[in-house]
């Protein structure tokens, strides 16, 4: 783009930049969280489990089916031993203990690739004999490459959406125009190079690795392994479609150009949280007819903006083509970005309370400046251009301009969500319950508290004796305690509906954080056993 059409509607353009980079960099710089894409149901051991003897094998078992990336085995002394054998089943991932622990704390580290392709990592703890002191596994956040991941998918957007989408322009509504060539072929460019760039930088957040992996086979196998290899090979492919349309034969260009938005669409439809999410057969269609308005609409913005700075004129058959377009494809952007937001907010409360919500409402706003703007170019300013009129259509030009510094605007958005679960994955992960195995040589129970969030819960209790035999008990009454928050302990009598297991169901956990729950089994009329453990809630 010339520098007179950078240059206009500056003041305008640094502001609405300003703002999404303000919300782009506390999502991204945000205190080192590990956001969960697919959550941790239920592990064997469970975490915190004192064992008699070294098991055999370990489980992990997720909300939705994963890909394990990497599996360690952390001794009490600190020394790790990696897993390699292992087995998928649905979405319980079983794995081999290749030797016999000795006694102490031992740290199940995982780091798995969830079905939207976002890596996701922790780690169960569990002892022998008796605890030991946990040995250290922190996982922390790198900035830089956060930072890296972001710049790439911008980089991406702007090759797809701005290349891709402008070659189509320039085919299908320019037909036979080439104002604004040089331009989409820089686009193009810049998405070869981000697409391969971002794939090893995924990579390396997959095995959370450093920056000097970057050049090493199993970095560059990983990223392929995730389901966003999958969009970088179609985004090449629809990269290299756009420019074979703009510099192949003039007989293909808009074959070549057609071709290269439906890649688009596919790619995009291929990963990340709104494909991945339920129904898909209704959320990946979505994502494409979305994509493909994107760039319908942003590609076509720098080519006409030159077109009528430079040649008016000529440029008036373009105008009058996209603006007889622009309607029916605005429709399909807000029906199908209506969906995708209300699958995956879910709760009009999500907006405000989550970094994704947040994030919505930016793109939102942005949203509402650009059809503000559009709405006037189509029905103020179209029909006097058309016409021949000087002035509106340098007022045309500028607002054209002021367009495509929004659309940066909400790349960079759209590119922070990279970091953010939306509101749809967190609500999986805070159904999951809570869980924790008491072991006393007297009796030992598993304790599960569904959802494993503060709020009304359930309690799920099974109780055996310190050798894993039956154990018949009369009573069973759950104690809950949370002493540094001022709470009087919380005492529910236990219920047991047939099935084996004991149930608490008037349950109310007030505040998160680490409670200590006792289990008072009343074995005979002259025999009572108290075991207890900590058990983490959710906010």
């Amino acid at each position: 783009m010339s520098a007179s059409l950078l240059r206009t509607g500056c003041t305008t353009g640094r502001a609405i930049c300003l703002l999404a980079a303000i919300v782009l960099l506390a999502a991204i710089a945000a205190p080192g969280q590990a956001f969960a894409h697919a959550a941790l149901v239920t592990t064997e051991p469970t975490d915190g489990a004192v064992l008699a003897q070294s098991p055999a094998q370990f489980s992990l078992t997720f909300s939705e089916p994963v890909s394990p990336l990497v599996l360690t085995l952390v001794r009490p002394d600190g020394t790790p031993v990696p897993l390699t054998s292992f087995r998928l089943d649905a979405q319980t991932l079983d794995i081999d203990n290749p030797q016999r622990l000795g006694s102490g704390t031992h740290v199940l580290s995982w780091r798995v690739i969830s079905a939207d392709g976002h890596p996701v990592g922790g780690s169960v703890l569990f002892s022998i004999g008796a605890p030991s002191a946990a040995p250290a596994v922190a996982e922390a956040v790198d900035r830089g490459l956060r930072s890296a991941i972001w710049i790439g998918k911008v980089f991406l957007y702007v090759g797809l959406f701005l290349g891709v989408g402008g070659a189509f322009a320039i085919a299908w509504l320019a037909q036979g125009g080439r104002a604004g060539q040089r331009i989409v072929i820089a686009a193009i460019l810049c998405g070869l190079v981000a697409a391969p760039l971002s794939l090893g930088l995924q990579g390396l957040d997959a095995l959370g690795a450093p920056f000097v992996r970057l050049a090493q086979p199993d970095v560059w196998q990983a990223g392929l392994g995730t389901s966003f290899g999958r969009t970088v090979l179609v985004a090449l492919v629809a990269l290299g479609l756009g420019l074979l349309s703009l510099v192949g034969p003039r007989g293909g260009a808009k074959l070549f150009a057609l071709a290269g938005l439906a890649g688009l669409g596919a790619s995009l439809a291929a990963s990340g949280h709104a494909s991945a999410a339920e129904p898909q057969w209704l959320t990946r269609p979505m994502v494409f007819l979305h994509g493909a308005g994107i760039a319908f609409w942003a590609g076509a913005l720098a080519p006409l903006g030159l077109a009528m700075r430079r040649k008016p004129v000529e440029a008036a058959p373009f105008l009058r083509r996209f603006s007889q377009a622009i309607l029916p494809v605005v429709a399909v952007l807000a029906t199908t970005g209506f969906v995708l937001a209300v699958i995956q907010v879910q709760a009009p409360a999500a907006l405000l309370e989550t970094a994704y919500g947040r994030l919505l409402l930016v793109k939102l706003a942005l949203l509402f400046f650009l059809f503000t703007l559009a709405a006037i170019n189509r029905w103020k300013w179209t029909g006097p251009a058309e016409a021949g009129d000087t002035e509106v259509q340098r007022r045309l030009v500028r607002s054209i301009g002021i367009e495509m510094l929004i659309v940066l605007a909400i790349f960079g958005v759209a590119a922070g969500w990279r970091f953010t679960p939306p509101p749809r994955a967190l609500a999986i992960a805070a159904a999951q319950p809570a869980s924790v195995h008491i072991h006393t040589p007297k009796a030992m129970a598993d304790l599960s508290i569904t959802p494993g969030h503060v709020g009304p819960v359930a309690a799920s209790i099974v109780i055996m004796t310190g050798d894993f035999g039956p154990l018949d008990a009369e009573q069973v009454t759950l104690v809950l305690t949370k002493p540094d928050s001022g709470i009087e302990p919380i005492k529910r009598e236990a219920t047991k509906p047939g099935d084996g297991s004991w149930r608490v169901d008037d349950l109310v956990v007030p505040v998160p954080g680490r409670w200590t729950a006792r289990l008072d089994i009343l074995v005979s009329d002259f025999e009572i056993v108290k075991i207890e453990a900590p058990i983490d809630i959710k906010p």
